[in-house]
């Protein structure tokens, strides 16, 4: 029997752990893709009810909370690689604090958006996409909130070590995720939408 036929191919650094978190980020691209598309083709197209420029403003405090969450997310990850437990803790709770800060500020926005201009998804083409969109990512930043919450409590508890920070790491591409796509999002209903 030739012995290379049954060898199992050396796949380095990929393991089911990477392999699937990269296939888990392709396919939720694949759904924002289409959130961003259906954006881009109903703004504007609504004849009744606020536009995006009548009700939005920048958010730039959420922006920056969230893009710096990624900065924090890969101390926290360098810091386990380095069994520096108690600045992986910090990082870590930086990261959470940052990400949960920006939740805030979303429903902070929404309430005004619904209060003061009377804004829903079922308004028009602009409320539909836009929460359909906004949300969407909202609802993910929420699962990475969870997921890092998950690890900053085994951290606290001592149960995260230095072997860990590869399956950290997947989280946190996870969260970087997140983040690039807000940057996409934030082009397309702040920038151009506008």
């Amino acid at each position: 029997m030739n012995q290379s036929a049954v060898d199992p191919i050396d796949m380095g650094n990929w393991n089911r752990g990477r392999v699937g978190m990269i296939c888990l980020i392709f396919g939720e691209s694949m759904f924002f893709s289409i959130f961003v598309v259906a954006y881009l083709f109903y703004v504007g197209k609504s004849g009744h009810g606020p536009q995006p420029s009548e009700v939005l403003s920048f958010p730039y405090i959420a922006t920056a909370c969230l893009l710096s969450s990624s900065i924090t997310a890969g101390l926290a990850v360098r810091a386990i690689a380095r069994s520096h437990r108690w600045l992986a803790v910090l990082a870590l709770g930086i990261t959470i604090g940052l990400g949960a800060t920006f939740i805030a500020f979303t429903a902070i926005e929404w309430y005004g958006l619904i209060v003061d201009h009377g804004l829903t998804i079922r308004t028009n083409l602009f409320g539909t996409t836009f929460y359909s969109l906004v949300g969407f990512h909202a609802a993910h930043v929420i699962v990475g909130l969870c997921m890092l919450s998950l690890i900053f409590g085994l951290l606290v508890a001592g149960a995260v070590h230095s072997e860990h920070a590869e399956r950290v790491e997947m989280v946190t591409w996870y969260w970087h995720f997140v983040d690039a796509v807000w940057i996409v999002v934030f082009s397309v209903v702040y920038i151009i939408g506008i």
